[in-house]
């Protein structure tokens, strides 16, 4: 049975407060659990029966079997699975990061948890296991993020740093879209270095601005009516990196 403690911690590491003094985050779901608790150690792993007993090697420090009421009350989902795991935060260092040898992505004060979960899938995708973001970029491990990430934490790694010195102290070539840039499909593009996404609302800012040497455009395709505002930062990181990739030969297993 879930004690009124356990219920308290859970829905306290909905708030990043919480989240940093206890160094503690929620994942929930079937996949999500599943891919993440291999990887990361988990405190506590609270599930249905029906749920544990379709898993092999499970490894936790307490598990409670629980009923779907019991889920429900403790779920931060609005439609709670069968499964909630607590995970103790990564200890990722910065010094494993090597713009030289491989490709980073750079996020510069994404808001929107969704987003920031999405840029952690589609890296995944593109084989990217590095993310640097801005100290005030949503928080990697936070309900919405881990959710929208669909379990992709696993492989990447999601680094809060001061951005401006990382990209001054990057002796590789570091790429940013712009309206004014070049157009991404007639570039040459690197397997390596840094990809800049700025901040839904106001792109990247101008001291991050200042630090990239390589501005690139996507081009759109409604040449007869006026320019669309933007796009969304999740799908342009998606053109962008899957325009890198095809550049690049692909590695066949």
């Amino acid at each position: 049975m879930l004690s009124k403690a356990k219920i308290k911690l859970i829905r306290q590491l909905e708030i990043k407060k919480y989240r940093d003094e206890y160094k503690l985050f929620v994942a929930e779901g079937n996949k999500t659990v599943a891919d993440m608790i291999p990887f990361f150690d988990c405190e506590l792993l609270i599930a249905e029966d029906s749920w544990i007993s379709r898993q092999n090697n499970l490894k936790m420090k307490e598990l409670i079997v629980v009923g779907g009421d019991e889920l429900r009350k403790v779920s931060l989902l609005k439609t709670p699975q069968d499964v909630l795991a607590v995970f103790r935060y990564p200890d990722y260092k910065t010094v494993e990061i090597n713009t030289s040898k491989e490709l980073v992505l750079a996020l510069d004060g994404i808001q929107d948890p969704g987003n920031l979960g999405t840029m952690i899938r589609l890296a995944d995708w593109f084989g990217i296991g590095q993310i640097v973001c801005s100290r005030d970029t949503a928080d990697a491990f936070g309900p919405k993020a881990v959710q929208a990430s669909m379990g992709a934490l696993r492989r990447v790694k999601v680094h809060y740093i001061h951005l401006e010195e990382f990209l001054k102290n990057c002796e590789t070539t570091v790429y940013g879209a712009f309206l004014d840039g070049t157009n991404l499909y007639d570039e040459p593009l690197s397997s390596c270095g840094v990809i800049v996404v700025g901040n839904e609302g106001n792109g990247i800012r101008p001291n991050i601005e200042s630090l990239i040497n390589r501005r690139l455009y996507i081009p759109h395709y409604q040449h007869d009516k006026p320019n669309p505002d933007s796009l969304n930062a999740a799908l342009a990181a998606a053109i962008i990196c899957a325009e890198f990739r095809r550049k690049e030969p692909v590695q066949k297993e």
